[in-house]
């Protein structure tokens, strides 16, 4: 499930909009494969119509049950769960039925460090811990696919949003820049645009307001 466009501010855009890892569901699918192979040994193991062999299917049957619901479960809590970059800010959000949120500003993001074990190095999962300005100061964030990338998806987003909110505020301010700094910043622009920073729109709205 795609987070809302509806709920974006004006003229920001999606660079990043991803569930959790597939390792969320290591926990109750493994357990729904233990309940499977317990139930199959029970059954075997046991005399057709004993009662060991009676309690033992109950037994097995609740587990599997309850592991299924469990996976069904955290099934509805990963497709409800989604994690955002936008030109803007960071959104985490999650929940079936009630819903809860976090939301970071890029401009009050102070430091994005990523950390994997090797196994998790392996599967291509990881955490993500975001220092910012806000009261919480750090949130962590739990099973991101390829937490490096988005880590440096991070960066190119602030970066973009430090040119687009403070480069021509500056210019403005102080008149019309010198030939220098309007090259780099052209290449600033140009670079964003080819990783994917910048739409050609917002590109070339930039570098309108750039070169007067």
């Amino acid at each position: 499930m795609p987070y809302p466009k509806k709920n974006l501010n004006a003229n920001e855009t999606i660079a990043l909009d991803m569930h959790p890892h597939w390792w969320y569901f290591a926990e109750p699918a493994f357990s729904l494969l233990a309940g499977i192979v317990i139930g199959i040994v029970v059954l075997s193991q046991t005399d057709s119509g004993s009662s060991a062999r009676t309690g033992g299917g109950w037994i097995a049957l609740i587990v599997l049950v309850v592991t299924a619901l469990w996976l069904v479960v955290r099934y509805l809590k990963w497709i409800t769960t989604n994690f955002v970059i936008t030109s803007q800010r960071m959104i985490f959000r999650q929940g079936v039925i009630a819903k809860s949120g976090i939301e970071i500003p890029l401009d009050r993001v102070n430091n994005v460090n990523f950390n994997q074990s090797i196994f998790e190095r392996m599967l291509g999962a990881g955490d993500l811990l975001i220092e910012s300005a806000s009261e919480d100061g750090q949130q962590r964030f739990t099973d991101i696919r390829h937490p490096d990338k988005v880590q440096n998806l991070v960066h190119a987003q602030m970066e973009g949003l430090a040119i687009r909110r403070g480069g021509y505020a500056a210019a403005a301010a102080s008149g019309a820049p010198h030939t220098g700094d309007i090259a780099g910043q052209l290449e600033k622009l140009e670079g964003m645009l080819e990783r994917g920073t910048l739409s050609q729109e917002e590109f070339d709205n930039q570098k309108r307001k750039l070169l007067g």
